[in-house]
């Protein structure tokens, strides 16, 4: 990918991934923009790389684990400022393997649902958790029924 402009939109994917009928969330530290705030991990899209890629690399970075990803799910821009436009590319996946550890965000909480509207989210992730709360259901069975890894 390559950016020409400064007004161009700032690629970031994230990860929707569910576990026993819940979907991970992320604190952001102090230290990072838009502290304490609550996303979905991921990270910036570096040029050359694909969104896919992208992912893989930031999950690895973030939570020490791998994944797989089923599906991308949209994408949503979001202008932070005059010169600040997000565009977040959510994608399903699934937990492949490695030990889930807390690297560079304050905490990570697994909620439900009815949990999705009491966490102060990131505005950029807003409409990734309306889509969760419309499709929750169906996401959901899509994680559980991928295939193992063979």
């Amino acid at each position: 990918m390559i950016f020409s402009s400064e007004n161009d939109p700032i690629p970031v994917t994230c990860l929707v991934l569910f576990d026993k009928g819940k979907v991970l969330a992320a604190q952001r530290s102090k230290k990072m923009d838009l502290p304490m705030q609550w996303e979905f991990p991921g990270g910036k899209v570096e040029l050359g790389e694909s969104e896919e890629f992208c992912l893989n690399r930031e999950i690895q970075e973030e939570l020490g684990i791998q994944i797989r990803i089923i599906e991308k799910l949209g994408q949503f821009d979001h202008l932070y400022s005059a010169t600040k436009l997000i565009r977040l590319i959510p994608f399903l996946a699934v937990w492949d393997s490695g030990q889930l550890n807390i690297l560079e965000h304050r905490q990570i909480r697994w909620i439900d649902k009815a949990e999705l509207k009491n966490l102060d989210w990131a505005e950029a992730d807003l409409p990734i958790v309306a889509k969760l709360e419309q499709d929750w259901v169906e996401l959901q069975k899509k994680s559980l029924n991928y295939p193992a890894k063979n």
